[in-house]
């Protein structure tokens, strides 16, 4: 290889960094306009980052070189981009969580178009100078080869997490003894080639760490602990909000799909789909009466319907306008006493509105980026909201007068929610930290680790005894909140909710689904199809469902839980085990 083609090489190689770095920062992306919503993932935009380094690289050729052929590129590229403009019409690109929205005209369209066409200039310079006789697409398709090797590293990072955790299981010389029946050995085996064929192109190569096993004496009193019972599918996309209805038999859920479901949270069947939102459903919202729901939109509206006859109420209109924001509408919340929605937006303002007219009865201004996420306090006296700016701000919902800001978070404040003593503001943030706030003072009480990524939804059980938090990371975490010690992993996204006894928490999931997630004490015994028995969704790669399989024979096995229940949940979880691995034979 010359030194010209290694200087392209390390162009394309910062490009597809550089979009490795955005992709991890903004999360999910995806386009909006005419023709609806297209989601961007996470290999698109690695993809446009190498697109952007080759054609960085035509930049630097055609300096050095004073190629006018690099112009002329750039010329056909820009009349193209225009072309698509003249097609597909006025763009948007949008990124819900982060509030991030702007338009895509006929400048930048063109201007994109110019980018591409500097791209093949750098592409067509690249082989010229390599001596390979590769046509343009052809090494497009190698560089797309490479983009997907990316995907392939991180699920092999993700196997040697696995793995790691195997081994520290296995460590123990007597859990060894106890467990052979369950044929751990063979599987750590299977893991262990599966790792190394995935990663062989992964340099340096990993160690691993010595963990010191988990212990559990048979005389340990088993804690109480969380396991799904039941999973829902009907949205198309992602599920983005959840609200459960004060009497707990009726759960809402919005979705990138722009539906709103209705469901019985008791069955898990499937009741109604409340239509009508333009674009991508942000939040949601059940009246304390269980009569009304409210959704925000990335359409920028406010829409209502009744739940028992299924009509459709109103759309929330500011004065004249044609929407209830001039942003995306993040979050909605109903006063305790139901006669009031406030809404948080991308355009910085939190609106308070009459649930019955629908008319505004308050604009809140202070915030200086988008309102991600607003809550009212159970006894009605106080207003928080969280806001990409990365401040909280409290508010007096007698005078909506400011009482103070809170702004100790490193990144933007997804999600707050107040306790049910009204004592107590809990903040979960990009920072990946959550934060514990006296509601009175504003004083900081403490701050919860341990999310690897984005904080985006946080939700307290009734008793306020337990905060549930979900990530981007996929994780939910279970933490006691007098205490901040960590209870439980699950797996989850988007949004949590308790249900109003505590004993029912509702969380999004991959695909589009939602997790119904039971408490239950280790006495009781296991049932229900083998993803519900084993705790996983049915669609989970064949790993997770390893783990989760080990979990529960650690938990159940006769040898270390010696309760009268454990021999029949442990035959469970053997069956539910072998059902999923005929499924995936």
């Amino acid at each position: 290889m010359t030194q010209n083609s290694k200087t392209g090489a390390a162009f394309i190689a910062g490009g597809t960094l550089a979009g490795v770095g955005v992709s991890a920062t903004v999360g999910g992306m995806g386009l909006a306009g005419g023709f609806g919503a297209v989601g961007i993932g996470a290999t698109p935009v690695v993809g446009a980052g190498a697109v952007a380094g080759v054609a960085a690289y035509g930049a630097f050729k055609a300096i050095v070189e004073g190629d006018a052929a690099a112009i002329a590129t750039m010329g056909i590229g820009a009349v193209s981009g225009a072309g698509v403009y003249s097609v597909v019409g006025g763009m948007g690109l949008v990124a819900p969580k982060v509030g991030l929205a702007f338009g895509i005209g006929a400048v930048p369209m063109a201007g994109i178009g110019a980018v591409v066409g500097l791209a093949a200039y750098g592409i067509a310079k690249l082989l010229d100078e390599s001596g390979i006789s590769e046509t343009p697409a052809q090494l497009f398709e190698r560089m797309e080869e490479k983009v997907l090797q990316m995907g392939y590293y991180s699920e092999a990072v993700m196997e040697l997490d696995a793995l790691m955790e195997l081994e520290a299981f296995l460590s123990g010389e007597d859990l060894n003894q106890k467990f052979a029946v369950l044929e751990i050995e063979h599987e750590l085996q299977a893991l262990k080639a599966k790792f190394k064929k995935k990663s062989e192109f992964a340099t340096p190569k990993a160690s691993i760490p010595n963990i010191e096993p988990e212990k559990i004496s048979p005389t340990t009193q088993l804690p109480e602990t969380w396991r799904c019972v039941r999973t829902l599918k009907s949205h198309l996309a992602a599920v983005n909000a959840i609200a459960i209805s004060p009497d707990g038999t009726t759960l809402i859920s919005g979705s990138d799909d722009r539906q709103v479901n209705l469901w019985n949270l008791k069955t898990g069947k499937w009741l109604y789909t409340f239509s009508g939102q333009a674009e991508a459903v942000l939040s949601v919202a059940i009246s304390p009466d269980g009569q009304q729901i409210a959704s925000g939109s990335v359409d920028r509206k406010i829409s209502s319907w009744q739940i028992d006859t299924k009509k459709f109420l109103r759309t929330f209109f500011y004065l004249n306008s044609s929407y209830s924001h001039n942003g995306f509408v993040n979050s909605v919340a109903y006063s305790p006493d139901g006669t009031i929605l406030a809404s948080g937006a991308a355009d910085k303002t939190i609106r308070i509105w009459g649930r019955y007219t629908g008319t505004v009865k308050r604009t809140l201004n202070g915030h200086s980026d988008a309102v991600l996420s607003v809550t009212i306090s159970p006894d009605g006296k106080i207003l928080a909201s969280g806001s990409a700016d990365q401040t909280i701000r409290v508010w007096d919902s007698k005078t909506w007068q400011q009482r103070y800001i809170l702004s100790e978070h490193l990144g933007a404040v997804n999600t707050v929610a107040i306790s049910f003593n009204s004592q107590t503001l809990i903040s979960g943030s990009t920072d990946t930290t959550i934060k514990l706030w006296n509601l009175q003072t504003g004083e900081l009480l403490s701050t919860l680790t341990g999310h690897t990524g984005a904080v985006l939804s946080v939700a307290i059980s009734p008793d306020g005894k337990t905060l549930a938090s979900v990530s981007r990371d996929g994780k939910i975490k279970l933490w006691n909140l007098h205490t901040g010690e960590l209870l439980q992993n699950l797996s989850g996204c988007n949004s949590v909710a308790f249900s109003p006894d505590g004993k029912t928490l509702v969380s999004g999931a991959n695909g589009g689904s939602i997790k119904i997630w039971s408490q239950f004490t280790l006495d009781s015994e296991l049932s229900g199809e083998w993803w519900e028995v084993l705790g996983v969704n049915q669609s989970d790669r064949p790993n997770v469902v390893k783990l989760a399989y080990h979990r529960l024979a650690r938990l159940y096995h006769p040898d270390i839980n010696n309760s009268a229940i454990a021999k029949a949940s442990m035959q469970a979880i053997n069956q539910a085990y072998k059902e999923f691995q005929q499924q995936v034979i």
